[in-house]
Order: C-alpha cells, then sequence, then structure tokens
C-alpha cells in the first residue's frame, strides 16, 4: 500500500530578493520491521510505498533466502495491518530459510571484518558473472534518461533512486526512496517477486556512491553493470573485479570512468 510520499509544509525562503514563507515538499520517512517467516531481520528508516519489493530484496540481497522461494509477503503486527501503520512487513518461505540472525539497524555488511574477509565471504556465496559487459555508449544514453525519471527528487530534492536499464539504455524500472540501499533493494525486490531475476541483460543505476553494498547487491542479482552518479569506494573496485561485475562512476552526461581491470 502506497500512503503519502511527501509532506507539504511551509518554510522561510532567503534569497536576493529577500525574505518570505512559501510552501515545500518534504520527502516522509518512517521505520519498517522487516520479517522472516516471522523473525525479526531489520528495521530501516524508509519512504513509504513498494515496502513488500523492500522486504523481498533485504532479504535476497543480503543472502537471507539462501535457495529458499518466497511464497508470500504481507503486512503483519500484533493486529492489523492499519493498526501497525503498514510499517511492519514479513517475507514467508514456509520455514524453508535458514533461521535468521536480526539486525536491528543499518550496519555494513562487513562490519567486524576486513575487507578480504568480506570478499571471500561474497565469493563463497556467489559465483562469478560470466556476462558480455555493457557498450559505454549505452550506459550513457541510460544515466540521462534516467537522471530525467527522477519525480520524487524533483520535488524534494532529498531522495535517491535506483533504476533497471536494457542493453539498448531503455529504462526498465525505477524507485526512489530516502535511503539509498533501500532504493535498490525495492528494484531487486520487484524483479524477484516477478520471477526476473538472474538479470544478466540488465544494468543498475544508482544516484548515490558505489559502496562495497551497492556491489553486492547487484553482484546477489545477477546485474553486468553497477552505474553509480559518484565514485566507488577501493573496496567497491576490488569486489566488483572479483565478481566479474562491469563498474561505472562519475556517469554524469558524456562524462564516465569505468574501474574494471583490462
Amino acid at each position: 500500500m502506497a500512503r503519502g510520499r511527501t509532506k507539504r509544509v511551509f518554510t522561510q525562503r532567503i534569497d536576493p530578493d529577500g525574505s518570505r514563507r512559501v510552501p515545500d515538499e518534504l520527502i516522509v520517512e518512517e521505520p519498517m520491521s522487516i520479517r522472516l517467516d516471522g523473525e525479526l531481520v531489520a528495521t530501516t528508516m524508509r519512504t513509504p510505498g513498494d515496502d513488500f519489493e523492500l522486504a523481498a530484496g533485504f532479504c535476497f540481497t543480503e543472502g537471507l533466502l539462501g535457495e529458499a522461494e518466497i511464497k508470500s509477503v504481507r503486512y503483519c503486527g500484533q493486529g492489523n495491518a492499519s493498526e501497525s501503520e503498514y510499517n511492519d512487513v514479513t517475507v514467508d518461505t514456509d520455514g524453508n530459510a535458514e533461521p535468521p540472525t536480526p539486525r536491528l539497524g543499518p550496519s555494513s555488511s562487513s562490519c567486524g571484518i576486513c575487507g578480504t574477509e568480506a570478499i571471500d565471504q561474497l565469493c563463497e556465496r556467489l559465483s562469478k558473472l560470466e556476462t558480455t559487459p555493457f557498450d559505454l555508449s549505452v550506459i550513457s544514453t541510460a544515466a540521462t534518461e534516467i537522471t530525467e525519471e527522477q519525480t520524487l527528487f524533483t520535488a524534494t530534492g532529498t531522495v535517491h533512486a535506483a533504476a533497471v536499464f536494457n542493453r539498448t539504455g531503455d529504462l526498465i524500472l525505477l524507485r526512489e526512496d530516502i535511503g539509498r540501499h533501500n532504493a535498490v533493494d525495492k528494484v531487486v525486490g520487484n524483479l524477484l517477486l516477478d520471477k526476473k531475476l538472474p538479470s544478466e541483460d540488465l544494468g543498475l543505476w544508482v544516484s548515490s556512491r558505489a559502496s562495497f553494498e551497492m556491489v553486492q547487491k547487484a553482484w546477489a542479482a545477477g546485474f553486468t553493470a553497477l552505474v553509480a552518479v559518484s565514485g566507488p569506494s577501493a573496496l567497491a573496485v576490488e569486489t566488483a573485479n572479483r565478481a566479474g561485475l562491469q563498474l561505472a562512476g562519475f556517469a554524469r552526461g558524456s562524462r564516465l570512468n569505468i574501474y574494471n581491470e583490462d
């Protein structure tokens, strides 16, 4: 259920023309609990909307599902969904997923271990991608088109976006959220629930930097390319090369940096 994602308030705007009160659109931010087979695995601050996609995508990209299939996704809580204000979602596998380890707040997937160990753990769970890289002109075309489709960002200036594009540069899917990881999980969850994973003929575009976690999520979903508006971290580049994932940064207009090894 998609509720209002923005809220109108009045602000005092100060510019060279003076000071005046004007209406302003603010993005809505609310907590959402994610459960796997009824067990709490995470609580995230998100923009309401596409909540089932977010929950499914999180469980998938974090490796919580294993080989288990999602049987259903639903709002839950102690009463009906409206009593929990649609802020509590459970992903059901009929108990076929391994018992989850709770993650009650935002944290790094590599928390408590070094970068090499984090990559090694991913290599144990995920196979190296064997795909054909995207043509660079296609990436530039997709980046330009996607930027023009960020309606929530246009209204508020405060959200991240994640988008999926194909090998001709066409926009397939876009989601916006106050959390950059949430935006990615929403697009991955959409593809997962529509049984369109792995996504070897698709690229993932993000409006943020390319962090280790972004590479992890793109790798888990089987994307051929990860394209970021900002730059990558050193660990993200190392992970992308181990994954066989095409990694682009600073994708703005005709500018593009490719970080993969030759």
